[in-house]
């Protein structure tokens, strides 16, 4: 395992922080007058996603996770689980408790592809693609003039999740959707 110190503590890279992972989320290093040298951090914690501000000292250093990936695809959400398969090793199915990886979820379609994390060979959470592609199944009509509201409208999406997008969406336009803040990015097909 790598050893960071404490100013290599920085974003992207998982840490082991008392025995469990965490992705770095943001670091700072910075001196207050005449002390010495701190980094401030914020860790995301990968399994919970509980968010925690830990400041590293100069003489203090921590072990970078053991952090493996494996190629998943999505089958469903049910009773409270988001199940999971290995790619190419349908048998080897598991789970993550539907409030761990939600945010996740919500822009899966069956059989959509993840990246599974594992730490110490043990599933811990997912990766998925920071834009995907999804089929509208519900749009209300666009009502002429109807401009005051900024020209917005609520789409529902085949994964389930609700966008804001433009008024021209109609139901079956493919969307691309950035992942990492819900937003409609652009239509990718025309229905």
């Amino acid at each position: 395992m790598a050893v960071l110190s404490y100013n290599e503590i920085v974003q992207k890279k998982v840490i082991d922080y008392n025995g469990e992972p965490y992705e770095v989320l943001s670091s700072h290093v910075f001196r207050m007058q005449q002390r010495k040298p701190v980094n401030q951090t914020k860790l995301r914690h990968l399994v919970s996603g509980k968010v925690l501000e830990i400041s590293f000292h100069q003489n203090e250093n921590v072990t970078e996770a053991d952090i493996s990936k494996m190629n998943a695809s999505y089958l469903y959400t049910n009773r409270g689980e988001s199940w999971f398969a290995e790619e190419g090793n349908a048998k080897n199915r598991f789970s993550f408790p539907e409030a761990a990886v939600a945010e996740k979820v919500k822009w899966l379609i069956q059989n959509a592809p993840v990246e599974v994390l594992l730490y110490n060979d043990e599933p811990v959470t997912i990766a998925i693609p920071i834009k995907v592609d999804l089929k509208v199944v519900e749009a209300p009509p666009a009502v002429r003039g109807d401009t005051a509201t900024g020209g917005d409208k609520k789409v529902v999406l085949e994964s389930g999740a609700v966008v804001s997008t433009p008024l021209f969406i109609n139901v079956d336009d493919i969307l691309r959707i950035n992942t990492d803040t819900g937003d409609y990015v652009e239509r990718v097909e025309k229905a």
